[in-house]
């Protein structure tokens, strides 16, 4: 049976215990992706030590980086640009500048052949479609100023009424709905803050035919460049682990939370299983990254019928990786490209040697094509060499690459990938926080599946640092972090849905003030 959980031990780090304020015990941290291993390093340079539990056989969570006979593999895509400079400094205390490479950015839209800017530039989408489509689309977006769409709650209503069904069906609908895998009338309305970029047609038509017009200099620009890991973000939170263990805390691998033990309004301890068995570890405190639903129906005694409900009715996108070889000359300068041709079910494509020249080699490259599933889905069923010949044809059909271009694949599988924004699930988020709130105040939610927020690696590991400054005596409301409605994916014009405390979208994380 491995080693008792540490806590409030010294350890290596140079941070400091700040008299005055709390110390916590006993804590245990749910999850080895950005969020857990963020709040256990920022628990060791307090000198506390800790131990994380990680269900998979690796770190990283989603931001692993998966190694196959030398070729790497980024899950999804991890641009490392961010507003919070305590998310900057963290990064670069865990790898030094020699890891870390600059990239431009580059990402396109792929319909009918052509490749179209992203996030959606109008001028650049008409020129695109040539001037009887987009005749039509002006005409389209004219009729929907006269008569707008009922419902503009949900994803389709609120992006056809400011571009005209026309354009939403060329340039929104399918691949949302591929990512989903739901109707756009089932997806809430906030999901567009993240993906258009300018909310007015008319005056991205303007900037488009006239430079005079041209407002670019007063709207948030995209990033030109990122930094990047040279071996993908895997190896930051590789390393993290390591850093983490050298402070006197434990990283134990595939070991799962099966009950978290309550009493007296308070998490007592955690029953875990692993290679060696089921132990019972005693806590003061635990920080969560595990998906929301499963934390809130691991609960012993359970949880009351009505957050049971709740976190039964919060649902979850699957991903799965189909890595191609090919030849360097088949690839794109895009770090990755959206496929928006309803033809096929690829949704997505990673060139991982845009992402860094280490993750390939032999002057090959690797395209990741990306595919958002469920676990009952055929594909996920699929055997991985029945995929690699699936995703070769989807490619072919859609004229990127030539089928004899491809020397050998891969599959990566990635379970509970997407926390899903359907109707109600603000709600169900809602109900479930009141509960931890109230009735188990010592259990830290963070991160991407812990909070139930579709966010970014930031947004993460701002709400695990936050959750350990709350171990010490703060009062944070970590679900107040996304305040900010513009950030480097979005830009939101007068008429945009900002994305508030509970909204949805990627907001830039935003400190909040202490309660």
């Amino acid at each position: 049976m491995a080693a008792p959980l540490a806590g409030g031990s010294p350890a290596s780090g140079d941070g400091d215990d700040r008299p005055g304020t709390a110390r916590p015990g006993r804590v245990l941290v749910i999850g080895a992706g950005p969020a857990g291993l963020t709040a256990a390093y920022a628990l060791g340079r307090r000198h506390v030590c800790c131990t994380v539990v990680e269900a998979d056989s690796v770190v990283g969570g989603i931001a692993r980086t998966v190694e196959r006979d030398g070729w790497r593999f980024d899950i999804g895509g991890h641009r490392f640009f961010t507003k919070v400079r305590e998310v900057e400094e963290l990064w670069h205390e865990l790898l030094g500048p020699e890891d870390f490479l600059v990239r431009p950015r580059l990402s396109r839209i792929y319909y009918d052949g052509k490749f179209f800017d992203y996030p959606i530039q109008i001028g650049n989408a008409l020129k695109g479609l040539g001037l009887r489509e987009s005749l039509l689309c002006a005409m389209s977006y004219l009729w929907v100023r006269v008569s707008k769409p009922k419902n503009q709650d949900n994803f389709e209503g609120w992006t056809a009424g400011r571009f005209g069904w026309r354009l939403y069906r060329t340039f929104f609908k399918t691949y949302t709905e591929k990512v989903w895998g739901m109707p756009a009338t089932e997806i809430q309305a906030d999901w567009a803050a993240q993906r258009i970029k300018n909310l007015s047609l008319v005056k991205a038509v303007l900037n488009a035919v006239s430079p005079r017009h041209n407002q670019k200099k007063k709207i948030t620009s995209l990033i030109e460049e990122f930094q990047y890991p040279r071996l993908g973000p895997g190896m930051m939170w590789e390393k993290a682990s390591q850093l983490v263990k050298a402070q006197g805390s434990e990283v134990r691998l595939r070991t799962t939370v099966e009950r978290i033990r309550r009493t007296g309004g308070r998490a007592v301890s955690v029953e875990v299983r692993s290679d060696h068995g089921t132990e019972e570890v005693p806590v003061d405190d635990v920080v969560s990254s595990m998906p929301l639903s499963e934390l809130v129906l691991a609960f012993d005694p359970p949880a009351p019928e009505e957050v049971q409900q709740a976190a039964k009715g919060l649902h979850y996108r699957d991903f799965l990786t189909v890595a191609l070889i090919v030849p360097a000359g088949r690839g794109f300068p895009d770090n990755w490209i959206y496929v928006h041709d309803p033809r096929v079910r690829l949704g997505r494509i990673q060139n991982f040697g845009a992402w860094s020249p280490e993750m390939v080699k032999d002057s090959r490259t690797c395209l990741g094509l990306e595919y958002f599933v469920f676990e009952d889905d055929e594909l996920w069923r699929m055997e991985d060499d029945d995929l690699v010949v699936f995703g070769t044809k989807e490619l072919a059909a859609i004229g990127l690459v030539d089928p004899g271009d491809v020397e050998r694949g891969y599959v990566v599988r990635m379970l509970k990938a997407y926390p899903v924004y359907d109707p109600g699930y603000e709600e169900r988020v809602e109900t479930i926080r009141r509960f931890i709130d109230e009735q188990v105040p010592n259990v830290h939610p963070v991160g991407r599946n812990g909070m139930h927020r579709y966010n970014n690696q930031d947004h993460s590991m701002l709400t695990a640092l936050l959750s350990v400054e709350n171990l010490f005596g703060a009062s944070y409301d970590t679900w107040t972090v996304n305040v900010e409605a513009e950030y480097h994916e979005q830009q939101v014009g007068k008429e945009g849905r900002g994305t508030g405390p509970s909204g949805g979208g990627r907001s830039a994380p935003v400190t909040p003030r202490p309660g």
